[in-house]
């Protein structure tokens, strides 16, 4: 048996905690530099809002109807996403974290009522954290996945289903009959894993509904769609086809890409940019115990500007693979040295870390630039650093080709709506005055 426990419109209800003015006023979060539409409350879909629609095409909507736009603040979410997880976790003795509001839980052995263990564990998260959730159980993952799909159809819109699978929806717990009227109530391009090109192919061939799809061959689906979607209708059957990824494989690649709130000219801000994007990059490596063997810079103008367009990238070989972020921070910065055009508005760089392996692979050959005496291991150091950044924040440490201890950083991204960082900065706490 499997549980999905899921926030819902994350980005929305953290906000939402720390001024409860904003509920029952629609809400949107903004991507990157504002730009599109990425979470939306009830009361914003209910006026047509699309995820992912541009901010200026709804703008308006501010002064017509009193939609509120916030910038996202991903270091607030991330850390009430910590503290969910954490209460989630009680559900059942193993637990994926699957996305920064989504949980599987694995419920093997968890004996007595599952909805109303459940239903403690949401009421629970609700009380201490303020995010509302639903929980979908179910005996594969792809079932748990819909039954929470479910519980959430079913608290927002009333009669879409019976009323006592809002919030919680346990399809383990439901009598085949009833089972069979939910699926054929259901869409088809709400299962997880089908996709929307898919999606569409599947309602032409006169699949519309999850239990259209249930119901097909095996074999048949295999031959067309392949062997992912054979997996999918076997799960909806109640086969279990997709595990518990209790330690997600390393990474092949790992990257950190970010489109500037304005244009960059100076060579100066961009060696700043792809030194912090090295360093974040770096301390994605290194949770994952991983050396980087070879580092890609780009950089690129915007095509929707007016200008002398260029784009460009360059890979950076390194004489050791290593997680060292100053080293790493070192060879993005050669590496933007070297493509840096001038007479350019640049609107975007990144920063790729290339030809990963295990950080306990030892390459022996003789390294001439190190000084006699000094240490070629610098683990120790990097997890000082880690440690003290996750403790009081990231960026708390940091090297110093970054930037952060000077002024305003010229390529910074636009985030002009957001809120304090309520629990990670200590300048942001609330204040109770009598």
């Amino acid at each position: 048996m499997f549980a999905l426990i899921d926030g819902n419109n994350f980005y929305v209800s953290c906000e939402r905690v720390f001024r409860p003015s904003l509920n029952g006023v629609p809400v949107v979060v903004l991507s990157n530099n504002d730009g599109c539409c990425v979470a939306r409350s009830n009361e914003a879909k209910d006026l047509g809002i699309k995820m992912g629609q541009p901010w200026f095409e709804v703008k308006h909507l501010e002064r017509i109807v009193g939609l509120v736009g916030l910038s996202a603040n991903f270091v607030l979410y991330g850390d009430i996403s910590d503290r969910m997880m954490s209460i989630a976790a009680g559900l059942g003795p193993t637990q994926e974290v699957y996305s920064i509001d989504e949980s599987f839980i694995g419920m093997d052995g968890v004996r007595g009522d599952l909805v109303r263990r459940a239903r403690t564990v949401r009421e629970r998260i609700l009380q201490w954290i303020g995010i509302p959730t639903c929980v979908g159980m179910a005996p594969t993952k792809t079932l748990a996945k819909l039954a929470n799909h479910v519980a959430k159809t079913a608290e927002r819109k009333p009669g879409s289903y019976p009323a006592e699978l809002a919030q919680v929806c346990n399809f383990g717990a439901l009598p085949a009959a009833e089972l069979e009227a939910v699926f054929k109530a259901t869409e088809v391009n709400e299962v997880w894993g089908v996709g929307r090109r898919i999606g569409r192919q599947l309602v032409d061939a006169g699949v519309t509904t999850v239990w259209d799809l249930a119901n097909l061959d095996v074999a048949a689906v295999r031959g067309r769609w392949g062997v992912v979607l054979e997996r999918t209708v076997r799960e909806l059957r109640g086969q279990t086809c997709i595990g518990l990824d209790d330690a997600p494989e390393p990474k092949q690649q790992i990257a950190c890409t970010r489109s500037f709130g304005r244009p960059v000219s100076a060579l100066a801000p961009l060696e700043q940019a792809v030194s912090e994007f090295a360093s974040r990059a770096a301390e994605k490596l290194r949770s994952q115990r991983g050396a980087a063997a070879s580092v890609l810079v780009f950089v690129r103008t915007s095509p929707f500007r007016q200008g002398p367009q260029y784009s460009r990238s360059i890979v950076v070989p390194l004489r050791r693979p290593t997680a060292d972020s100053r080293l790493l921070g070192t060879a993005a910065i050669d590496g933007m040295r070297a493509i840096w055009r001038e007479g350019h508005d640049f609107a975007k760089a990144g920063v790729m870390l290339l030809d990963l392996e295990d950080e306990d692979r030892c390459q022996g050959e003789l390294d001439l630039d190190v000084q006699e005496g000094s240490s070629r291991d610098t683990r120790r150091l990097m997890a000082a650093v880690d440690a003290v950044n996750g403790r009081f924040g990231k960026g708390m440490i940091h090297v110093g080709s970054t930037g952060q201890s000077g002024p305003p950083r010229a390529w910074g991204m636009r985030q002009e709506r957001r809120t304090p960082q309520y629990t990670t900065q200590w300048s942001d706490v609330p204040v109770a005055r009598a």
